[in-house]
């Protein structure tokens, strides 16, 4: 099946040193994670010492606690000394929150009885609707659709086992597509691939100016004593005035 691919493959050669690949070797390397963190990496194998007590340190921490505390006061601060008296109670932070507690503990109680009373429903257990629903539920319920086999538990060197894993590689799709892996990220130039050359053999079959040469382009010499030459110069001798 991949014979064709692979003498394709082997009849394509692109040389190494051509502008192309070095400007696509040039935008790998610009754009390649690898050597954009390449600095950092070799930064951090050299690794550092901060000790707990260096200044940088306790210069942190201490801007860190009047950082907090300013932030943790300073609602508190705004707030200080407007709260001396409210217009009325909805005015009152907390009257209002007290109102709306209320409130809803009055809707609680007020459906406490229809909610005590819905579950108070009887119903035959042979109606027609009980019945029906039964028989839909069986028919869409995956329990009884579904049946599973006995997991079965075999050792991982036998023979069967080992040849199941090597079909397995065989038909698995990433080990089909692995010798192209390295490809990815590669440069790579449509000249010279089979498709191009295919629409070039294409070209050349079908130009007209390939396949047909020209009347004009054609080297032609008439021969001075052909029988239709001799007769013309003997005509013109004949009818000549002079």
């Amino acid at each position: 099946y991949t014979e064709a691919w692979d003498a394709d493959k082997k009849s394509i050669h692109v040389m190494p040193d051509t502008p192309d690949i070095l400007l696509a070797k040039a935008n790998a390397a610009n754009i390649s994670n690898k050597l954009y963190v390449k600095a950092w990496e070799e930064a951090k194998k050299k690794g550092y010492d901060m000790r707990a007590d260096a200044i940088p340190i306790k210069t942190a921490k201490a801007s860190r606690d009047i950082a907090s505390d300013y932030k943790y006061k300073e609602t508190h601060e705004k707030e200080k000394g407007h709260y001396i008296g409210c217009p009325s109670a909805k005015d009152d932070p907390k009257l209002a929150l007290a109102a709306r507690a209320m409130a809803l503990q009055n809707d609680r109680l007020y459906k406490k009885a229809y909610n005590d009373s819905k579950t108070q429903i009887h119903i035959p257990v042979d109606a027609m609707s009980v019945q029906a629903a039964k028989e839909c539920q069986t028919l869409v319920s995956d329990i009884d659709y579904r049946q599973y086999l006995h997991q079965w538990t075999c050792l991982p060197d036998q023979n069967d086992v080992i040849h199941a894993r090597q079909a397995y590689d065989l038909q698995s799709d990433n080990v089909y597509k692995s010798d192209l892996e390295w490809l990815r990220g590669i440069g790579w130039l449509t000249e010279g691939s089979v498709d191009v050359v295919k629409a070039k053999k294409a070209q050349e079959l079908l130009n007209d100016r390939l396949y047909r040469t020209r009347p004009e382009q054609l080297k032609f010499t008439s021969i001075a004593d052909s029988p239709d030459v001799v007769l013309a110069k003997t005509n013109a001798m004949q009818l000549s005035d002079v």
